[in-house]
């Protein structure tokens, strides 16, 4: 199928995904750096159909095909931007450093899961209300140090349950909107759920390649996962899984991100970092396949795993499959279910049409 063949949306209506499965990976809360909660319900879903593992650093890994054969991975990253906290004040309330990027607007009034050692804390975001600003304050935007977390205890009560160094996630659970998935950590969640997918899609099957989906660890704070775990599998080509802008919402410039609207399908990232040669094999694949795709260009890196993969060792050749993504970095983010299944297909189509012995040199 060609890029912007106006069919495409239609021909994928209807479809369905395991949205059991990718709940269940939403409603845990796992930031940067305490993956545990999602890397769990990742790994029992994987042990269903192929071979699993972990390493030390939060990376989870599920693999199918032959094991002596040379390996070719899929990343989408586990964890979601949170917050840390980073002093308990006089009257029992919470300062928190950022873990990831937040625009500090969305943090604020909204419900927070605070992970305490002794079990979850549900609070609040606290800020000064409005009637006890002064005029220019009403004029400013929120900054994170101008917030607070308030779980209606008593400061001795939170002195002894909440260490420094505990973590906290929105408390904000995912639904269905139409054929639109909405929630928190869809960055990218979805893109985990994803490469496990388009695994389960493949195995079986006679496959040339050890093909290992990864849920990387720490992703929204330096890609440091993909990188332990690219180094650890030394794989010959890999494919970075995540979210892009979606186009048709207001302020994010097609000019810029390309053109990619809810039910378009796939998008491919084209840069320098990324291979030629696995981006062509990869349109080549969703054309035969009859999977839709857009493109989208990037003048340096893209800002996913992939930059890390694609510098570990020798290099890996790496491709870049996104998911049309509103309001990202918020608790409200939003994608389509035909999105995520094109997703999932184009890259199974890929796997299933890689030669044993590809060669990957650019070209």
């Amino acid at each position: 199928m060609n890029v912007g063949d106006p069919g495409a949306g239609r021909r994928l209506a209807g479809v369905t995904i395991n949205r059991d499965f990718l709940f269940k990976l939403l409603d845990a809360a796992a930031p940067s750096g305490l993956e545990r909660r999602a890397a769990d319900v990742w790994l029992a879903e994987a042990a269903t159909f192929a071979r699993t593992h972990e390493d030390h650093y939060g990376n989870v890994y599920a693999e199918v095909g032959p094991e002596d054969a040379p390996a070719v991975a899929l990343m989408g990253h586990l964890d979601e931007i949170g917050l840390i906290v980073s002093h308990v004040g006089d009257e029992g309330f919470l300062s928190v450093l950022p873990v990831g990027g937040w625009d500090p607007q969305v943090l604020v009034g909204q419900r927070i899961r605070v992970l305490a050692p002794g079990g979850d804390l549900i609070g609040v975001i606290g800020k000064k209300a409005i009637h006890v600003m002064d005029a220019d304050e009403r004029t400013k935007a929120s900054r994170i140090e101008d917030l607070w977390i308030d779980l209606g205890l008593s400061k001795e009560e939170v002195t002894e349950q909440v260490p420094v160094g505990t973590y906290a996630v929105i408390e904000q659970g995912p639904i269905m909107v139409g054929t639109r998935v909405v929630g928190r950590a869809l960055d990218n969640r979805v893109g985990a759920f994803i490469v496990l997918e388009a695994l389960r899609a493949v195995a079986g099957k006679n496959l040339p390649y050890r093909v290992v989906a990864v849920g990387t660890s720490q992703e929204e704070i330096g890609c440091f996962g993909a990188q332990l775990g690219g180094y650890h599998l030394n794989p010959v080509a890999g494919v970075a899984v995540d979210v892009t802008h979606e186009t048709k919402q207001p302020g994010v410039s097609e000019k810029k991100y390309g053109v990619v609207p809810f039910g378009s399908g796939a998008n491919l990232t084209v840069s320098p970092m990324v291979s030629p040669v696995l981006t062509r094999q990869m349109t080549d694949a969703g054309r035969e396949a009859g999977v839709p795709f857009t493109l989208s260009a990037s003048g340096r890196y893209s800002g996913t795993d992939a930059d890390a993969l694609t510098l570990v060792r020798a290099g890996v050749p790496t491709a870049v499959v996104s998911i049309p993504n509103r309001y990202m970095h918020s608790p409200s983010e939003m994608v389509d279910e035909r999105d995520v299944k094109a997703c999932t297909d184009i890259i199974a189509a890929w796997l299933e049409r890689l030669p044993q012995g590809a060669d990957f040199t650019r070209r």
